[in-house]
């Protein structure tokens, strides 16, 4: 997939779409080459779970949350726990970055779908904190807003780890 913010069609879900998929994109461009070593580094002294595997995971546990248990009411499987509600983050030192972006980019292609199947007026099956049902249209805003954030944290991770900046 060609990494791009310039949409095909100017309609409001394929501006969306084009967007989520888009900083997809640079969170994946962001760990190109990095050595296996500096993936699970945390070099931040107040961040210790901050590492680029654990930022992947995070991305992609985030996806699942809203897509899967938000927006389709599913029951929720994710890795956290009420005592380790970070535990994506934390077990992903233990998995190879490039399989966190194999998986991150199999879900991605079932979420297109997803969102292909659903009108941005659907309402999500269960409610957000304050008690209401967001659409979908929200969830996809609110997952380009965190994936774009998460990628300047992957950004500064990268330049800390090689010294390479960009992508």
């Amino acid at each position: 997939m060609t990494r791009t913010d310039t949409p095909s069609a100017w309609d409001e879900r394929t501006q969306l779409t084009t967007f989520l998929d888009y900083a997809r994109a640079t969170a994946r461009a962001k760990c190109e080459g990095v050595s296996p070593e500096d993936a699970r580094k945390a070099p931040l002294p107040g961040s210790p779970l901050m590492t680029l595997c654990g930022l992947i995971s995070h991305l992609r546990w985030v996806e699942y949350w809203w897509f899967q248990v938000v927006f389709l009411g599913e029951e929720d499987e994710g890795p956290w726990t009420d005592e380790d509600p970070d535990r994506e983050m934390r077990i992903a030192v233990d998995i190879p970055l490039a399989d966190l972006l194999s998986e991150y980019e199999e879900q991605a292609a079932r979420y297109r779908e997803l969102v292909a199947e659903h009108s941005l007026d659907d309402k999500a099956e269960r409610p957000i904190r304050d008690g209401r049902h967001v659409d979908l249209r929200w969830i996809l805003l609110h997952l380009i807003e965190e994936t774009a954030r998460h990628n300047g944290h992957l950004d500064i991770l990268r330049e800390l780890a090689d010294g390479r900046t960009g992508a």
